[in-house]
């Protein structure tokens, strides 16, 4: 604050002036401030001169509006910030905060309404000025200013106390929530990161476990082969085949968490009704006992991308109708040509995803709470949106034309 102004307050136009510099002052602190005690006890220390006064005081008010404590004050102990409480209807103060009014005091020392706490106020202090911080029809904090001499306040003076208040309120709010998204900003970011890590690390733990399984299996074949005449069982086969696509699961999930193995993704021609039938075969079994419409088409279709990643995306959306599908209802396959685009669709004959969740669910560890959607770890989509737009396709949801949706995921068409 700038030291122009004397402690005798100048009346006239020339105190309307004085009045009005200090409130752009306030307006300018609340964005040059460098951090909140800077700010408190440059308003308090201005609105002592502004006023004529010699103690002003700031007390913030606290969540639940039970208490208020002392922010700011200047012309008393300092030291006592933080430390200096009154309950909510204690004293002038806490009058004011609990009835919204402004109260004027000649004499603290004949009102019975004042109350003196031990420590902190000093003898000699006479006539008090205490405002409510009005935000939103709720009280944010009271503003007081006191007088060694007794004083009858006028109504400007009230006017113009009130006026600094309103000002404060707007400043605290904003100072309160600013706060509280940060923090919470905070806590998401550390959350997303620690849910990140964990996935991380139990995926990566995964591998050792599928690898014994795999000996396992293989041990298997090998005695079944010797017991039997004849070719090893097809068991084998698809055993072996189902954990491969858990270590291409393992490698899609650590890629598109840690942001790893996106960028040498293939970009090459191959058949996409191919890719399609043979994933809609592997997976007939964990889909039962749903029955799949799934026509091949006659003629190959052919799309660029990365075969494999392609697949893995399939895969996770016909594992997403085993888990969120009505059991017994058909699941349907289909796909053609958009334009520039190879496009395959994947829906079911239930309500769908809800449209104001189309975008969501491809958004990290977000599952679609009710309609059965809740289950899953909420990173499928997600990984399988990275791995899309990794190889120049993409994945999105769209209205089915039976008042439900279905999942399209679409490469570019081969020239």
């Amino acid at each position: 604050m700038s030291e122009r102004r004397t402690p005798e307050r100048r009346s006239g136009r020339d105190g309307r002036l004085d009045e009005l510099a200090f409130l752009h002052e306030i307006a300018q602190l609340a964005t040059l401030a460098r951090d909140w005690d800077e700010l408190m006890h440059s308003i308090v220390d201005g609105t002592t001169v502004a006023m004529g006064v010699e103690v002003c005081s700031f007390y913030l008010a606290d969540h639940e509006r039970t208490r208020l404590t002392l922010a700011a004050t200047n012309g008393l102990d300092r030291s006592q910030v933080g430390r200096v409480s009154l309950a909510w209807g204690q004293g002038i103060t806490g009058r004011v905060a609990a009835s919204r009014q402004p109260i004027a005091v000649i004499d603290v020392t004949k009102d019975e309404r004042f109350s003196w706490v031990r420590g902190f106020d000093i003898e000699g202090l006479t006539a008090m000025l205490s405002v409510p911080l009005v935000w939103h029809d709720g009280v944010v904090g009271v503003l007081n200013v006191q007088t060694r001499d007794a004083r009858r306040f006028e109504d400007g003076e009230i006017a113009f106390l009130q006026t600094i208040a309103a000002l404060l309120a707007g400043i605290v709010e904003k100072g309160r929530l600013t706060a509280e998204v940060e923090a919470r900003l905070a806590e998401l970011t550390a959350l997303d990161a620690a849910r990140a890590e964990l996935l991380s690390v139990v995926t990566h733990e995964l591998r050792t476990p599928l690898s014994v399984v795999r000996v396992y299996v293989d041990l298997l074949g090998e005695a079944a082969a010797t017991a039997a005449v004849g070719e090893p069982a097809d068991w084998h086969d698809a055993a072996i085949e189902q954990l491969g696509r858990l270590d291409r699961l393992v490698d899609s999930i650590l890629a598109s968490v840690r942001g790893e193995g996106l960028t040498g993704l293939s970009r090459a021609p191959f058949d996409a009704v191919s890719a399609v039938d043979e994933t809609v075969e592997t997976l007939r079994l964990l889909l039962r006992p749903r029955p799949i419409r799934w026509e091949r088409l006659p003629a190959p279709m052919i799309g660029v991308g990365d075969e494999t990643r392609f697949r893995q995306v399939l895969e996770q959306l016909l594992e997403n109708e085993s888990k969120y599908a009505p059991s017994a209802e058909g699941v349907s396959i289909g796909i053609w040509r958009v334009g520039d685009e190879v496009q395959v669709y994947v829906t079911d004959d239930g309500p769908g995803v809800p449209i104001e969740d189309w975008e969501s669910v491809f958004e990290p560890f977000v599952r679609i709470e009710g309609r059965g959607r809740s289950r899953g770890s909420g990173i499928g989509l997600f990984a399988g949106r990275r791995l899309m737009n990794a190889m120049g396709g993409r994945i999105f949801i769209e209205g089915n034309g039976f008042g439900g949706s279905r999942f399209v995921v679409a490469l570019p068409a081969a020239h």
